[in-house]
């Protein structure tokens, strides 16, 4: 039976003993129960594990041996296990990023998608809470020679940048003469993602005008008004100005940097 076979108050009930069977063996230095849960055919057994991770960190007792349990279960032969690793350095560095930052850094060069995808989806759940401090470890692997971590990190500031694109841009910006077939389209894509919020398109737009590589500028204006099209058709809980107001922004933007170019 899988988790969400459970009923709602039996998959709560599931939860607190998975917590408290993981606590147990922190506590006794064992990791038999814990490896099991991470290596879990259930995806929301796995999720329950790192969650609960994420909570016992709290107790101050408890971190040092949550660190060193993550630590040998990132070397196991098992894809699902680092995984799951890497998802509760997710929890974790939403306040402590330093205790996780090396299993991240093991992760990114992983073998795996799936683990190599969870150090991206760790890093924009962690950026929501602890953006500093993500966006600090993100600039020194941004540039890198592996055109995959490049994708990855860039991918992993997208949350961040939706409500606050002022935070990751400089880092965008980094990359702004990327040439690489993977990579420029995420760029492309990223500046789609955090243009349409309240105050966005603004900033994202006064950015891409100071940029030398016209041309990948050009084709993140024509996402970034592709997506105001995507959103006033499919999201109905946000504001977001019409595609024909966020096309008439741009061209009148460029007009008044142009003007002021020729002066």
């Amino acid at each position: 039976m899988f988790f969400y076979d459970l009923s709602k108050e039996e998959r709560e009930k599931k939860c607190q003993e998975i917590q408290f069977v993981i606590e147990k063996e922190l506590v006794s230095n064992k990791l038999t129960k814990i490896r099991g849960f991470f290596d879990d055919a259930d995806t929301y057994i796995r999720k329950a594990a790192y969650l609960a991770i994420g909570r016992l960190y709290k107790n101050k007792a408890l971190q040092t041996p949550i660190i060193t349990a993550l630590e040998e279960l990132i070397g196991s032969e098992s894809e699902k296990v680092r995984q799951t690793v890497i998802n509760a350095g997710g929890e974790i560095a939403m306040t402590d990023l330093k205790a996780v930052r090396h299993l991240f850094e093991t992760g990114l060069f992983d073998k795996h998608h799936s683990v190599k995808n969870a150090v991206q989806g760790s890093l924009k759940k962690a950026g929501q809470k602890n953006p500093k401090e993500i966006i600090k470890f993100s600039q020194k692997y941004i540039k890198h020679s592996n055109p995959e971590i490049r994708r990855q990190i860039i991918h992993g500031l997208e949350l961040r940048g939706r409500t606050h694109p002022e935070d990751i841009v400089p880092s965008l910006r980094l990359l702004q003469f990327e040439k690489h077939k993977r990579v420029r389209p995420m760029l492309v894509h990223i500046f789609g993602q955090i243009s349409y919020k309240k105050g966005c398109l603004e900033k994202v737009t006064a950015e891409l005008l100071t940029w030398e590589d016209k041309k990948l500028a050009e084709e993140c204006f024509e996402e970034i008004i592709k997506q105001h099209e995507h959103a006033n058709r499919s999201l109905r809980t946000i504001k977001v100005v019409s595609a024909e107001d966020c096309k008439k922004y741009i061209e009148v933007s460029k007009k008044r940097v142009k003007q002021k170019n020729k002066k």
